[in-house]
């Protein structure tokens, strides 16, 4: 089967998919509806906000970009740290330059130990600042995404690697990677772009990598050694248009041979870490899959003051979801899948 006659099955496919689904959310009772922020939290936060995470010591570990380190507020938004922050004149142990700052972070993640990660695109490196002030740099081309796995490990993304995800021991060794790439373009460059991910775990040893320029927004599971489990995808048929002229974009791009250029369709992802549930943010749209990859829900999520939220990070929390937009800033959501425990 030549690759053209395969993106023909896989339209088939997808449009099947997009019917079972919607068969799917009638016989599952899915809620829709808006849901409206109760309030803002962090006002100083906003303009190029990357990722919100909250560590073992209850305490939030915020990254915005461009910014020289990252902030740590705790529940009642009280700045307690930055990092790294040295004082002047002094630097890391062993000594570096280069670890005494970020220069461009994408992402952030903090392990139950309190150390801090941060995928530092500008510097093409993963940096890592632990509670004793030690800090350590790991090499890698072009970073974009992270996440802290157990025992000192750390899964990164990046933009130009052959594996979707690579995974770094405490001593900063390349023991193993995995992930094939989607087969959505004839270009290698252009398939490579469409294939670049956002990395999010589960308190069950689970990562998942979410596609964000994928013509049906995927997340898919795999165990921290590499084995895939299953596709979490949005293919209702509210999402076929949108699916429909991705797919056209695409193939514009393929006949000009130009770098790539695309706007996220998936723009972030969040999992509660008890159960397994994914909730995805599309435009201002928030999906709730269930563990095994039924949607439950969608919504459309807004500002206290009624302002349309595109979610560019989202915390899923057992009492409220946590939900930042660039530049909107950070805001606290009631969650509606809760009120009927209440």
């Amino acid at each position: 089967m030549t690759q053209n006659q395969g993106v023909v099955n896989n339209v088939r496919i997808v449009a099947g998919l997009c019917l079972l689904g919607c068969f799917a959310g009638c016989a599952w009772g899915q809620d829709e509806g808006e849901l409206i922020a109760k309030k803002r939290l962090l006002p100083g936060v906003g303009p190029g906000l990357r990722a919100v995470k909250r560590g073992a010591d209850g305490n939030y570990y915020v990254l915005s970009a461009p910014g020289s380190s990252a902030s740590v507020f705790d529940r009642a938004g009280k700045l307690l740290k930055r990092v790294p922050a040295y004082e002047e004149g002094k630097g890391p142990s062993p000594p570096s330059s280069s670890l005494a700052t970020i220069t461009f972070g994408e992402d952030l993640d903090v392990d139950a130990e309190g150390t801090v990660y941060v995928a530092d695109r500008g510097a093409n490196a993963i940096k890592i600042w632990d509670r004793k002030g030690n800090a350590r740099l790991i090499k890698v081309n072009a970073p974009v995404a992270i996440a802290a796995l157990p025992d000192g490990e750390v899964a990164v993304a990046t933009v130009h690697e052959p594996h979707l995800v690579l995974v770094f021991d405490k001593n900063g060794r390349d023991i193993r990677e995995f992930g094939d790439s989607e087969p959505i373009s004839e270009r290698p460059e252009l398939n490579r772009f469409l294939n670049i991910g956002m990395l999010v775990t589960d308190g069950g040893e689970h990562l998942y990598y979410a596609f964000p320029y994928l013509p049906e927004p995927t997340v898919r599971q795999y165990d921290r050694n590499g084995y895939g489990g299953q596709d979490i995808q949005y293919t209702g048929v509210d999402a076929w248009p949108a699916a429909q002229a991705t797919r056209k974009e695409i193939e514009r791009q393929e006949k000009r041979g130009e770098p790539p250029v695309f706007k996220r369709i998936l723009r972030a992802v969040g999992v509660e870490r008890a159960t397994g549930e994914v909730w995805m943010a599309v435009g201002n749209n928030l999906l709730h899959f269930d563990r095994e990859g039924n949607r439950r829900a969608t919504y459309k999520i807004y500002t206290p003051e009624q302002a349309r939220l595109e979610a560019t990070t989202i915390l899923v929390e057992a009492d409220r979801l946590i939900i930042g937009s660039d530049p909107l800033g950070i805001y606290e959501f009631e969650r509606p899948d809760k009120k009927s425990e209440r």
